[in-house]
């Protein structure tokens, strides 16, 4: 992986006006794309795009010191008018390029990743391997913004609509793993760009043979594998910590990569003001 991530920043030094084609340098290192991506974002701290945005116009800086006139360069570093060079310019530096070539700045740097092996693994990370049949996830969405830290404003607002027979009849309902009530985000960012939109599904799992209320909402999930890690204490900061933690420490170590799917989370145990709660997340992987 780290091998494919420093390709993954060669390719883009290389084809800083071009269009990138991440999957051919995914396909080489034998992964895919979706993988690579959301290695970048956790490690990189970034999404892909978002780096790609900056290198572009860190370089194209140096440009504006010279005569040459502003189309110019914008073609050069693939926007087809001024103006969208223009608005990505100033998004990275605060500044417009008309400023930067009157006064020389200010500027931002955005200096190239590199991407090297550390050590550590010191604390174990308690994980489990489950091949589990196709099954449904079942309750009631809506659509989210993503947050990394903290919690999720929208989320609380959605599940505090909910009135708290549904909580129990929904509980009820559930007849399968992951067991319980479940927090289920879908359709996530490929970079896992914050704020970006995703599904999130607050219910239970169901066995694919089993009917459905017609007032549910419902994800098939397809028969897979998934890696099970579970996580105790502050919540939700140690979960989002084992979770930081599964591209940092445990999917460099292991021989599994992250395949397209729902993840989820199972509170297990957790206190009455669900300040620290016992939880598993479920990521479907694929070796």
């Amino acid at each position: 992986m780290i091998s494919a991530l420093t390709r993954v920043v060669e390719h883009i030094e290389a084809h800083l006006g071009d269009e990138l084609d991440i999957g051919a340098v995914a396909h080489e290192h034998g992964t895919t794309e979706y993988h690579l991506r959301r290695m970048f974002s956790s490690l990189a701290g970034m999404p892909l795009s978002e780096y790609v945005r900056r290198r572009r116009m860190t370089v194209a800086a140096s440009d504006l010191v010279g005569s040459e006139d502003l189309l110019t360069i914008a073609v050069r570093y693939g926007y087809g008018s001024t103006e969208a060079f223009a608005r990505a310019f100033q998004a990275v530096h605060c500044a417009p390029p008309s400023a930067v070539r009157r006064d020389g700045g200010p500027l931002r740097t955005q200096p190239q990743l590199r991407f090297r092996l550390t050590v550590e693994g010191s604390s174990p990370m308690d994980t489990r391997i489950v091949d589990h049949p196709a099954f449904r996830l079942i309750g009631h969405a809506a659509r989210v913004p993503l947050i990394h830290r903290g919690a999720n404003p929208a989320i609380q607002a959605h599940i505090a609509s909910l009135p708290p027979a549904e909580h129990a009849r929904l509980k009820g309902l559930s007849d399968t793993e992951p067991a319980g009530l479940l927090q289920v985000s879908d359709g996530v960012d490929p970079d896992y760009a914050e704020g970006t939109e995703l599904t999130y599904l607050h219910g239970v799992a169901r066995a694919a043979e089993s009917s459905v209320p017609p007032d549910l909402d419902v994800i098939e999930v397809p028969a897979g594998t998934w890696a099970v890690f579970r996580s105790s204490g502050a919540y939700p900061d140690a979960l989002q910590t084992v979770w930081a933690a599964t591209a940092t420490d445990w999917f460099p170590a292991n021989p599994w990569r992250l395949r397209p799917g729902p993840s989820i989370v199972s509170v297990l145990e957790r206190a009455d003001d669900f300040s620290t709660a016992t939880c598993e997340l479920w990521l479907p992987v694929e070796r």
